[in-house]
């Protein structure tokens, strides 16, 4: 989650008056990222068997994970050390190194302030939090730092929460006289006979939490693309242009929540419209080649992030990636072919048709028969034409037809 967002939920809990509980369940989940932080700020933490905790690095909104580094002093240390392992090797080839000689050395470079100040940042926040709750602040601390995670049952062994119940039932079975301090007053749970009463997220916000992933964004998209191309290739009422904006939007919001990588995102369009051009100028497949890989490698990097569930899966990017070639090549390309025929209707869909002459012509015209109906025409140049000759439209000038004699 959101740096900001999850910092209003963990003073909502910390400055809460009455004792907050938080349990990680049922069986399979995870409390990562910011889920770590809620966590450790909860006055009560437990999870359910076959769980884990763990991962809480911040990672950026570019889609990379702000490394964790050695101090400046470290690095130096360690180049000045390999740069006298060096020495060594030198001195046993027989190579003599004179005193005060002037050596290249290269240092490691220094962290990128903002990375290295958002880490800290997020550590000290951690480790505050954790000291308060009298809980495991060396490994709190490690999550964010080292990105660490355990299991249930190691997070009990080190302390880092308070209980491992199967269920919310017996996690207040377990509860049940506890004392808790909190804001300079002690609670004591009556939790025995407690009835759990469920607060379901609103169905907008399910909707929004639906969004909100990976697999959905890219999804989101590629239809957006889809919208937009069919519009621009078959301009009609508007209906590509409104249903693509409106998943370009969601796709948006989503991206607004997720570790998004520009380089991704650009690849992504760029092979959307290599495949799309292929259709326009034909290059054989080369374009279509080139933007489906293009397409690939951009999902593939457009959330680019150490934890999982925020990737989006092989499946979904294959399937895109052979939906939108089959998009293009059959819709796309249908539209277009369908533009460079000849106008079939009106008076323009005379031209090039061949017309059956009903008469000898005079000072070469005459009436011809086409399309069911008698027309006068005009053949300059084309010499003398008989009765049931053959003739080929050439053009039109009000109601009269230019024709020639028809080959073959």
């Amino acid at each position: 989650g959101l740096m900001e967002s999850m910092n209003e939920i963990v003073m909502s809990i910390l400055n809460s008056p009455r004792p907050v509980i938080v349990w990680v369940g049922p069986a399979g989940a995870k409390a990562a990222s910011a889920g770590v932080f809620i966590t450790m700020a909860s006055d009560i933490a437990a999870m359910a068997p076959a769980t884990n905790i763990g991962a809480a690095h911040p990672v950026q909104m570019g889609g990379v994970p702000i490394p964790s580094r050695p101090s400046g002093g470290e690095q130096k240390k360690e180049v000045r050390e390999k740069d006298g392992q060096r020495e060594q090797a030198d001195e046993k080839k027989g190579e003599k190194i004179k005193p005060g000689a002037d050596k290249p050395v290269q240092y490691a470079p220094e962290p990128d302030t903002m990375e290295q100040k958002i880490t800290n940042d997020a550590a000290a926040y951690m480790r505050a939090i954790t000291k308060t709750k009298k809980r495991n602040w060396q490994w709190a601390e490690e999550s964010v730092t080292k990105s660490v995670s355990i299991t249930s049952d190691e997070a009990l062994r080190k302390k880092v929460i308070e209980y491992v119940a199967p269920d919310l039932n017996g996690l207040l079975s377990m509860i049940h006289g506890k004392k808790v301090e909190k804001l300079d007053r002690t609670y004591v749970l009556n939790t025995k006979d407690a009835s759990v009463i469920k607060k379901e997220m609103s169905a907008f916000r399910k909707f929004l939490n639906f969004v909100a992933h990976p697999n959905i964004a890219l999804i989101f998209l590629t239809l957006g693309v889809y919208g937009l191309i069919y519009e621009f290739s078959s301009p009609g009422i508007g209906f590509g242009v409104v249903f693509g904006g409106v998943c370009l939007i969601l796709a948006f919001y989503s991206m607004h929540l997720l570790p998004v990588n520009t380089a991704g995102l650009v690849l992504v369009l760029l092979g959307v419209v290599l495949m799309a051009m292929d259709i326009i100028v034909s290059t054989y497949g080369i374009l279509t080649i080139g933007g489906v890989a293009s397409f690939i490698f951009g999902s593939l990097m457009l959330f680019d992030s150490p934890e999982k569930f925020l990737r989006v899966s092989f499946s979904v990017i294959f399937s895109l990636a052979a939906a939108t070639l089959l998009f293009i090549v059959f819709v796309i390309g249908a539209i277009l072919k369908s533009r460079r025929k000849k106008v079939a209707t009106g008076r323009e869909s005379l031209l090039g048709t061949v017309a059956v002459a009903r008469n000898d012509f005079v000072n070469s015209q005459g009436m011809v028969f086409v399309h069911g109906e008698l027309w006068k025409a005009e053949t300059p140049g084309s010499g003398e034409v008989k009765t049931g000759e053959k003739l080929e439209i050439t053009g039109i000038e009000g109601n009269l037809l230019k024709v020639k004699k028809a080959s073959g």
